[in-house]
């Protein structure tokens, strides 16, 4: 009795009447409503009464939102392989990894001959099939992604580019529709699904077919399990029992227990135009066949995913994949999988891992933990939605835990403005949620940052001097902590954690939600300067006396790189003003329009949510490691811009940013939070291309820093933890970390050992020596 582990999925067979368009796609989003997986059509190119399936499939895609696609199936012979591995590819980024690639030999080859396509003896048909997968895998191959040539019997591809086109999004399963032994064997050897319909399989048909797949597939190396099995069903709901598929939702159920548990059908799809019996269907047999699976089956109706063997192959020593929890196992990524290369780097650093958990709620995150806790040995890094500038959140050889998939974005009281919002949400993703509320959430400068990690570390965004820091603004948490519970901390529920979680949240678990209580904010004042910094070390000390000095609904950062070739310095000025009145934003902007010559000005009234949207939505592809160092200013002196100003001549880095605080951020008691630096006035960060250049002149600049902002360091000395927290601040973490994690689970990020001996705070070194030095130099 053949068992496959799948997950029971459902979906229906819509037939692409081109009489009423729309209805067909009526009906897919009925499906979808009613829960179904997925959504096939057939495709007979040679049939006018019919859509073409392909088009018709993607203004599917357009008009549903989480249903799977797939034809059921396409004709191979009038549809080139390479330019349909594009489509689907393309179908696949478009649809958010919904597509599947159904394909069939080609039923009719009359009909095939009269719209020009190739008539195949049916041998020939398997060996062309055959063909059209070669080119197809090598098209989605996505770790080389270099040119594709072919030269076969039937198909030849003389050259695809650099890249071959579009790279799926997901592993596109590809389904095979056939009956006959040799292109059974080929499924065996090739596909990742068979689909059947019942009503042409004779009785026994279903279990020789079976062992012949799974035969080949052994034969080739393969697990049967990793091929899925479809089968179309044609019924009739009545309540007179005529036969298979034709009486009360009972008989339905009765009829298709037997190809659930003892056949290992994983997939049934109904071949009905008809709302009725599609809602039927939904509501009276797809819940109790579930309900038998979950009973009978050893994983139940959820399944265990079974992975190519060519994936398998590339597994990493060390790590239990086969122990994944099943909850994980749908959305884990591994080596070997097409998404890996979209998963494995972050936005500055390049990374290996060998497993990645993309949890979608906080059981999954639980069961995440768990996993790792059983792989003490292996790195452990967390990612939220977007990028992170410290690259701490991939890895070499180890695990991520990625909860990306945790999005949502939830008002919870209208009159109190309090809003929750999941870790993998991205801030241009929550500014443009909470703009028709007439509000917004200061966080940083760039729309595609995920929450997750800003708003575990502090937060110093372009609304910092009016509204504070992001976590001022935190008024509560669910974190999974490292032994596997879930706690709630807030200013009445477990208060040190809650304390610790709004600066040092890496160390002490994983947060799932957070609860902000955010600002009434209409429209803003925002500039974007590019001024002549001929005279950096001048235009620093202006504009940060100009910034101090400034009422708080302003906030400016400034961004300035070396000069290219023959050509001047300059600096970005990127300010925002909260207020949507004009002579008030001409008021506040005037003192830095003046501070140097202007090359562009822009000025405009938008919404915060405008301003943030800022960020293609792109995946990170990055190599290598970053090198960066930040630090905090209570003031921009003529000192420290000498300084500063002598980095940049001297390229020893490649930008250099200034993010203004003050205001509102030192309201805040220094010991009200982690994040305990609240006299500063600016965030300073650099970035260079080689670490022990960058280190030797940011160490220089020691004794004009107090503090850093660990969101932008790349530095893992452990000097670091006492930049980034006082010594009461440290002590206090350090205790809390042997009480929430004493075995030093969460240790991949800036790591506070809860056994470690804190260092001595180091003392001054000849920083002094070379500021005078180098300001006499600039004199």
């Amino acid at each position: 009795m053949p068992t496959y582990d799948h997950r029971l999925e459902f979906g229906t067979f819509l037939t692409p009447s081109s009489s009423d368009p729309q209805q067909v796609v009526r009906l897919a989003q009925v499906s979808e409503r009613l829960g179904y997986d997925l959504v096939t059509v057939q495709d007979h190119p040679a049939n006018p009464a019919l859509l073409d399936a392909w088009t018709l499939l993607a203004w599917i895609a357009g008009a549903t939102e989480r249903i799977h696609l797939s034809a059921n199936v396409l004709n191979l012979p009038l549809r080139d392989p390479a330019m349909l591995a594009r489509a689907a590819a393309s179908l696949d980024a478009l649809s958010g990894e919904r597509v599947a690639l159904g394909l069939g030999a080609g039923a009719v080859p009359e009909a095939i001959a009269a719209m020009g396509g190739r008539r195949l003896a049916p041998g020939a048909a398997v060996d062309a099939l055959g063909e059209a997968l070669d080119i197809i895998e090598r098209l989605w191959d996505t770790s080389g992604r270099g040119n594709v040539t072919y030269h076969g019997a039937h198909y030849r591809l003389a050259g695809s580019g650099t890249p071959p086109g579009p790279a799926p999004r997901h592993t596109i399963p590809v389904w095979i529709g056939a009956q006959q032994p040799r292109m059974l064997r080929l499924i065996g050897r090739r596909a990742d699904g068979w689909i059947v319909s019942h009503f042409s399989l004779q009785p026994g048909d279903l279990r020789r077919s079976n062992a012949t797949i799974d035969a080949a597939a052994r034969a080739a190396g393969r697990d049967p399990r990793e091929i899925r099995r479809l089968l179309n069903i044609l019924g009739v709901f009545s309540e007179q029992r005529e036969g298979f598929l034709h009486g009360s939702a009972a008989d339905w159920i009765a009829d298709l227990t037997p190809l659930l548990l003892e056949e290992g059908i994983g997939t049934f799809i109904l071949m009905s135009d008809d709302e009725a019996t599609i809602t039927r269907f939904a509501a009276d047999v797809a819940p109790a066949l579930r309900a038998l699976a979950d009973a009978a089956l050893a994983h139940g109706a959820v399944g265990q995913r079974v992975r190519r063997a060519a994936a398998r192959a590339q597994r990493m020593e060390g790590i239990d994949y086969d122990g994944l929890p099943t909850s994980l196992a749908q959305h884990a990524v591994e080596p070997g999988d097409v998404s890996y290369q979209r998963h494995r780097a972050g936005y500055m650093r390049g990374g290996s891992p060998g497993l990645i958990l993309r949890a979608g709620s906080t059981q999954e995150v639980v069961d995440a933990v768990a996993f790792a806790q059983r792989h003490r040995d292996l790195p452990l890094s967390v990612r939220s939605g977007g990028h992170g500038i410290s690259g701490r959140s991939t890895n070499r050889g180890g695990l991520i835990l990625d909860v990306g998939r945790m999005n949502n974005i939830e008002v919870l009281d209208e009159a109190q403005r309090l809003v929750r919002i999941g870790p993998g949400a991205r801030w241009m993703d929550v500014a443009r949620e909470l703009e028709p509320h007439g509000w917004a959430l200061t966080s940083g400068d760039y729309g595609g940052v995920g929450v997750g990690g800003l708003a575990t570390a502090a937060g110093i965004g372009f609304m910092a001097r009016q509204h504070g820091l992001t976590i001022d603004h935190l008024v509560g948490v669910e974190l999974v902590l490292a032994d596997g519970s879930v706690a709630r901390a807030s200013a009445t529920e477990n208060p040190d954690l809650f304390w610790a979680v709004r600066g040092a949240g890496a160390n002490f678990g994983i947060v799932t939600a957070f609860d902000f209580v955010v600002d009434a904010v209409g429209e803003v004042g925002w500039a974007h300067f590019v001024v002549d910094a001929s005279n950096l070390r001048e235009l620093l000390v202006q504009w940060g006396h100009i910034v101090e000095t400034s009422p708080r609904d302003m906030t400016s950062f400034l961004l300035t790189t070396p000069a290219r070739r023959g050509q001047p310095t300059v600096a970005h000025i990127m300010t925002m003003v909260d207020s949507n009145d004009p002579e008030t934003i001409i008021e506040r902007l005037t003192p830095l329009a003046r501070i140097a010559p202007l090359y562009t000005q822009q000025v405009q009234i938008l919404s915060y949510a405008e301003v943030m949207a800022n960020a293609a939505d792109v995946d990170h592809g990055a190599v290598g490691e970053p090198v960066g160092r930040s630090g905090l200013l209570r003031h921009i002196t003529p000192e420290f811009a000498t300084a500063a100003s002598w980095m940049v001549m001297n390229r020893d880095i490649y930008w250099l940013q200034f993010r203004a605080m003050g205001g509102a951020t030192s309201d805040v008691p220094a010991d009200a939070t982690a994040f305990a630096w609240r006299d500063a006035q600016f965030n300073v960060v650099g970035f260079g291309a080689n670490r022990e250049r960058l280190n030797q002149e940011w160490d220089a600049l020691a004794h004009h820093l107090e503090g850093t902002y660990l969101s932008f360091e790349t530095d893992q000395r452990p000097e670091r933890l006492h930049d980034a927290f006082p010594p009461p601040t440290l002590g206090r973490l350090r205790s809390l970390k042997r009480r929430y994690d004493p075995t030093n689970l969460f240790r991949d990020n800036f790591n506070i050992d809860p056994n470690a001996a804190d260092l001595p705070t180091p003392a001054p070194d000849a920083a002094v020596v070379v500021g005078t030095l180098q300001e006499g130099a600039l004199a």
